[in-house]
């Protein structure tokens, strides 16, 4: 697999950067007098303050290994925009989708470590590890974590006009009619494709599985009848259950989202010991200076936070988080195993 040959896939939009940072990209044009007053000022503080201005004028590039429109890119661009004037730089969003995530993975990996280019990845990253025998990156040596933006529970959806009113009946169900239910996926490997085989075998149901080549096309299908039941990030369902265009009946989160207060958690259905979540955070190349990968891992935690942000947060079902790197660094070692033992349980390939 050349995954190289498809990291061309790529959009980038560029975020309108504050007018005081386009004034310092573009000076206006001054006469020697006040040239030579800038100078010595800039020699009264010193070799720092000429080291922040040239930071100051490099553009940081966050790149999303997915289209334009879902969960991640939504979640990038709202970190990106806030993050230009925490940092004072111009910050834009490069999309490199394809094949689960890996393209954009291999692109962070392979981008050079001054602290100019940052990735965010979702729960997928973590699962790659073992869905895939081979990576065209190291794992746990070709990045180094940032921080955890947030978390993600799934929202489970069945059609209106389905007999199933809750998770709980849904899986009663299953138990007596094995193979007979069906659940969509965004593909093989996905998040919700795990979370389904792990929902099975915590109640040891037996469904059947239907991948989709994204979440659109299994959401066409739910909404058709062809399939019973879907999961998805909550950003992808609230709107379309609030329509009324579907029923949701359950979220996998310990509790319930400030956006859903009407849908009750798994757990509160029976179903214990089930918790799952997507997630998004921020990577950089490996060698990329401390400095820099702490700097931003502070402006996050601020970020995440506003009263303007968080809403948005809220409103997309996320749960914002704000971790440290090395909190991060741990959190994605607990998912990568988590993950990793589900996909052997099931014996779920993907080459």
């Amino acid at each position: 697999m050349e995954l190289s040959k498809q990291s061309t896939i790529s959009t980038i939009r560029r975020i309108p950067t504050d007018p005081s940072m386009r004034q310092a990209m573009h000076p206006i044009r001054t006469d020697r007098r006040r040239f030579a007053l800038g100078g010595l000022a800039l020699a009264a503080v010193g070799v720092p303050a000429v080291a922040a201005a040239q930071g100051a004028g490099r553009t940081v590039r966050v790149i999303v290994p997915y289209p334009p429109g879902g969960f991640t890119d939504a979640t990038a661009r709202l970190i990106a925009h806030r993050l230009q004037e925490h940092l004072g730089q111009t910050v834009i969003v490069d999309n490199r989708p394809g094949a689960n995530g890996i393209i954009g993975a291999q692109a962070i990996a392979r981008a050079t470590p001054d602290g100019s280019t940052f990735g965010v990845v979702i729960a997928a990253h973590a699962a790659n590890t073992t869905l895939y025998q081979k990576l065209p990156y190291d794992p746990q040596k070709d990045f180094v974590a940032v921080s955890l933006i947030g978390e993600s529970p799934l929202v489970a959806a069945v059609n209106n006009k389905s007999p199933f009113k809750s998770m709980a009946e849904i899986v009663a169900h299953a138990r007596q009619h094995p193979d007979k239910l069906s659940f969509g996926s965004s593909g093989n490997g996905s998040a919700v494709h795990l979370t389904m085989e792990l929902l099975q075998s915590v109640t040891q149901t037996k469904m059947i599985h239907v991948p989709f080549r994204g979440s659109a096309l299994a959401l066409t299908d739910l909404l058709g009848g062809q399939i019973d039941l879907f999961l998805d990030a909550a950003q992808g369902l609230i709107g379309q259950g609030k329509a009324g265009a579907v029923r949701l009946v359950g979220v996998t989160s310990a509790q319930r989202l400030p956006a859903l207060p009407d849908v009750p958690t798994f757990a509160e259905q029976g179903i214990a010991n089930f918790n799952s979540s997507t997630w998004a955070g921020i990577l950089a190349p490996a060698g990329t200076p401390p400095q820099n990968v702490q700097q931003v891992a502070d402006a996050v935690a601020k970020i995440v936070r506003e009263p303007a942000v968080k809403a948005k947060l809220d409103e997309m079902g996320t749960v914002p988080v704000g971790s440290s790197p090395a909190e991060f660094s741990r959190f994605l070692a607990a998912e990568t195993a988590k993950w990793g033992q589900v996909i052997q349980r099931a014996n779920v390939k993907l080459d």
